[in-house]
């Protein structure tokens, strides 16, 4: 028998009414690691969404944030420079860190080979 669909699985995980089929299904999860598993996996999923309470959903943001949401995009449409100025500096900044990095590491990987080299002295 071919794996379990994953819509059968869920069905299964819900505990919806059983088909036909279920018999060789729940031979073939017995049977296969892999089907029980995500079996397993999706009654987790199943078990937890069911302990959610409206406490632990998100809250909705207040009014002034979508108003600022708004501005922003207004303002980045209006003037489509303002957004790209905004990011060629941010990217410059990045650039320079980037560099430092490498200059540093660059100084510190020179160095430490300069001073370790080995010399060669006589009998």
């Amino acid at each position: 028998m071919p794996h379990v669909e994953p819509a059968h699985l869920m069905d299964l995980a819900l505990g919806n009414d059983v088909s036909n089929d279920d018999p060789g299904a729940l031979q073939h999860i017995a049977a296969c690691n892999r089907c029980r598993e995500e079996l397993s996996q999706v009654a987790r999923v199943v078990a937890t969404a069911r302990e959610v309470e409206e406490s632990d959903l998100p809250a909705t943001p207040p009014e002034r944030v979508w108003q600022r949401i708004t501005q922003q995009l207004s303002a980045a449409s209006a003037d489509p420079r303002r957004t790209r100025r905004s990011t060629n500096r941010h990217g410059r900044t990045i650039r320079y860190a980037l560099g430092l990095l490498v200059g540093i590491a660059f100084i510190r990987w020179w160095g430490r080979g300069y001073g370790t080299r080995p010399r060669i002295t006589g009998p």
